[in-house]
C-alpha cells in the first residue's frame, strides 16, 4: 500500500533531505521513525520526496510517499494494523520523530501517485528583513537579516522578467549530465506591513541552489548595484556570474507542492519521466 505523507521541518540542524551515512538528514530521521513504528526490517522502506531540500532549508509543505506491505506475513502485523488506523500512525510516528520534524497527515495514495514525478509544481518562499529596527532574534533561523535597504519594486520587476521556460544554467550548480531547463511559473516580491520582504518562487522543478541564486541576483538589484535588466542578461548568458551570490539557506522554505487530479496522476508521471529520459538527474530540489 502506497502512503502519502505530508510533513514540515525546521532544516537548521539537518544536512538536507537526502540520507547520508553518518549525517543527520530529514529522510534519515523519517525512515527510522517509520521503520520503528511499523516494525519492518531495516532498509525495507524507501521514502521518496517531492523536492530534496538542501542543508538548512526548511519545509512547511513537503510531500513524500512510501510503500508499506499490507500482508502481515510479507511485512509485519504492526504495519498491517496501522494501515487501517492512519490517524494512530501519525501520532506514533510523531512520537518517535525529533521535534524539528512533524508529520501533518498520512493518507492512502491514489493510484498512480508519485510524490516526485507526479508533482505539477513546487512553491518556495524566501524571507528577508532589511531594517535593523525590525530584525527579530526569534525568527533569526528563518529570515535573512540584510544590512542595507532593498528596493522591492526593482526586485519584483527583475523577477518578472525571468518567468517562463528557460535554461537556468546561470542560476544552478551544475551537475554532470543534468538538465538546467526549467519552467518558472511565477516569481515576485512583496513587502508586508511589518517590513518583511518575501520572494515567492514557483516552478515545475528546481535545480541545485537555483532559488538561492535567483534571490542573490535580486538582492544585488534591490541594493541598486545592478538594474532590473541585469537579471535577464545573466539568464541569457547561461553561465554563473560572480556578481550573483548564493544567499544563505535559512531564509528559504518549501511552502507547497501541487498535484493533478487523481485521474491524471499516471499521465503526469509518464510525461515527467519522459522529459527527463537521457538528461540525467532531474534536480527537483533546492
Amino acid at each position: 500500500m502506497r502512503l502519502r505523507i505530508d510533513l514540515a521541518y525546521d532544516g537548521g540542524d539537518f544536512r538536507g533531505w537526502a540520507a547520508q551515512p553518518g549525517l543527520r538528514t530529514v529522510q534519515g530521521e523519517l525512515t527510522i521513525a517509520l521503520t520503528t513504528v511499523l516494525r519492518v526490517p531495516e532498509g525495507s522502506l524507501q521514502v521518496t520526496c517531492a523536492g530534496r531540500t538542501d542543508a538548512g532549508v526548511h519545509a512547511r509543505g513537503q510531500v513524500v510517499h512510501v510503500d508499506v506491505p499490507e500482508d502481515p506475513e510479507e511485512g509485519s502485523p504492526a504495519a498491517a494494523r496501522y494501515l487501517t488506523q492512519l490517524d494512530v500512525l501519525v501520532r506514533r510516528v510523531n512520537g518517535f520523530l525529533p521535534r524539528d520534524v512533524r508529520v501533518r497527515r498520512i493518507t492512502p495514495a491514489p493510484e498512480g501517485f508519485d510524490a516526485r514525478f507526479a508533482a505539477l509544481w513546487r512553491r518556495y518562499a524566501y524571507r528577508i528583513v532589511d531594517d535593523p529596527a525590525r530584525v527579530d532574534p526569534l525568527t533569526r533561523n528563518h529570515v535573512l537579516a540584510w544590512p542595507r535597504e532593498l528596493d522591492v519594486a526593482a526586485m519584483d520587476e527583475a523577477a518578472a522578467s525571468l518567468v517562463g521556460l528557460h535554461d537556468f544554467a546561470a542560476f544552478c550548480k551544475q551537475r554532470e549530465g543534468a538538465t538546467t531547463i526549467r519552467t518558472l511559473l511565477a516569481f515576485g516580491w512583496t513587502r508586508s506591513d511589518d517590513g518583511l520582504l518575501t520572494g515567492h518562487v514557483q516552478a515545475d522543478a528546481f535545480c541545485h541552489s537555483m532559488v538561492r541564486a535567483l534571490v542573490g541576483c535580486m538582492v544585488a538589484i534591490g541594493e541598486g548595484r545592478k538594474d532590473p535588466a541585469w537579471a535577464r542578461e545573466i539568464l541569457t548568458g547561461r553561465r554563473r556570474d560572480p556578481g550573483v551570490v548564493v544567499v544563505a539557506a535559512h531564509g528559504l522554505t518549501l511552502e507547497e507542492v501541487a498535484y493533478p487530479a487523481d485521474a491524471d496522476l499516471a499521465a503526469r508521471v509518464e510525461l515527467t519521466s519522459a522529459r527527463r529520459t537521457g538528461v540525467g538527474e532531474s534536480g527537483d530540489h533546492e
